[in-house]
Parts: C-alpha cells; sequence; structure tokens
C-alpha cells in the first residue's frame, strides 16, 4: 500500500518545474536537468543536482533505498540535435568508484517498462581516486534498454540507433547495467546508501 501512495504522489511536473540550468553545454545548446528516480514506480531514492558554477558542471548525488527501487537519474533535453557524423559521446566528471549509466532517448517515456522505443544506455565505470576521468561512449556500445531490463535478442534486431532522432540524454544510477544485468555491489551498494558523481563536460566526438 505505501508503495502505491508514494507512486501516486510522485510530482514529476514539480520535477521538470524545477529543472536546474547548468553551466554544461552539449552541440552549442545548454543543458537543463530535471531529476527522475525510482518515486515514479513508488520507491523511496532521492535524487539531488546543483550546477557546480566553480567547475562548470553539475554535482548528481542522492541516497538509493534498494528496498522497493534502485534506481535514481537526472536528464536534459537534448535541443539540438547531435550531429549525424558524430560517433560518441566524450564526459569528464569524477566519481565515487560506482558505475553509471548514460542515457540517450527520444523522451516522452522512452524506455519505460510499456513504451514503444527504448533508452539507449552504455555502462560508465568510475574511480575513488579523485582525480577527473575523461571516457568517450561510443554510440555502438549504446544497448536498448525498457524500464531496466535489457532488450532480448529478438527486440535487438527491432530497434536501430540513430543520433539525431535522440531528444533527451541523462545520466543514471541503477541496479541494472545498460544490457539488464545486476550491477554489484561494489560497483552499486546494498541497502541504503549515498553517491556522489561530479559531471564537468559533455561533447560530441
Amino acid at each position: 500500500m505505501g508503495q502505491a501512495i508514494r507512486m501516486m504522489k510522485y510530482d514529476s511536473t514539480g520535477n521538470m518545474a524545477n529543472s536546474v540550468l547548468s553551466p554544461l553545454s552539449l552541440n552549442e545548446a545548454k543543458m537543463v536537468f530535471h531529476r527522475l528516480d525510482d518515486g515514479v514506480m513508488g520507491g523511496k531514492s532521492v535524487t539531488n543536482q546543483e550546477a557546480l558554477n566553480t567547475i562548470n558542471g553539475i554535482l548528481f548525488t542522492g541516497t538509493i533505498d534498494t528496498n522497493g527501487g534502485g534506481f535514481t537519474s537526472i536528464r536534459s533535453p537534448l535541443e539540438n540535435s547531435l550531429p549525424s557524423i558524430a560517433k560518441g559521446i566524450k564526459l569528464k566528471y569524477k566519481g565515487d568508484g560506482k558505475t553509471y549509466k548514460v542515457l540517450l532517448s527520444e523522451g516522452n517515456g522512452a524506455g519505460g517498462p510499456w513504451a514503444k522505443s527504448p533508452s539507449w544506455q552504455a555502462d560508465l565505470k568510475t574511480s575513488q581516486t579523485g582525480e577527473i576521468e575523461e571516457q568517450i561512449l561510443e554510440f555502438s556500445s549504446f544497448k536498448p534498454s525498457f524500464g531496466g531490463r535489457g532488450a532480448s535478442r529478438n527486440e535487438l534486431n527491432s530497434y536501430v540507433f540513430d543520433q539525431t532522432e535522440m531528444q533527451q540524454i541523462g545520466v543514471m544510477l541503477s541496479l541494472k547495467l545498460s544490457g539488464g544485468e545486476s550491477n554489484p555491489i561494489e560497483t552499486f551498494g546494498e541497502g541504503i546508501f549515498d553517491f556522489c558523481l561530479e559531471i564537468h563536460e559533455f561533447d560530441c566526438v
């Protein structure tokens, strides 16, 4: 009963209204992030986002509660289409040793459990060194997903990734990796735990 009540009370509209204009930009457009976490399905995880002008980036933090849930995310509309000649997304970030995911989708609920089009996801590994890391995620590495479930072998042939059709980008911490397999405790956590990821740059390459 409690999970159903939390689901009904989840304020998706309020999340959008409280979007954060970040110093980050992608393809010459400013990135404006809103949060979306497992509260939408009755979970109890908490997502925080904060623009960090000192690093020209955004701070993605919060608390995961795996009792009835297990994901948090921040997402931004793509005001300009990703270039057709681009091969991937480059990120600069400072992590906490957890494995996150970068998401690309057509927006409007794409990638949900009952959606018609998937969320395209690629794993983003982080270290605990305290140093800024850089990684290029090639578009060919993004996998289609529905509600954390990786596409089946038959479904894989039904979807073709086209970066020019993507209308939203995001970063997620989830108990599931991009292929639908479990995110190990060592790179996720267990029970109730905090997380912290500084994102310093998004770029097309």
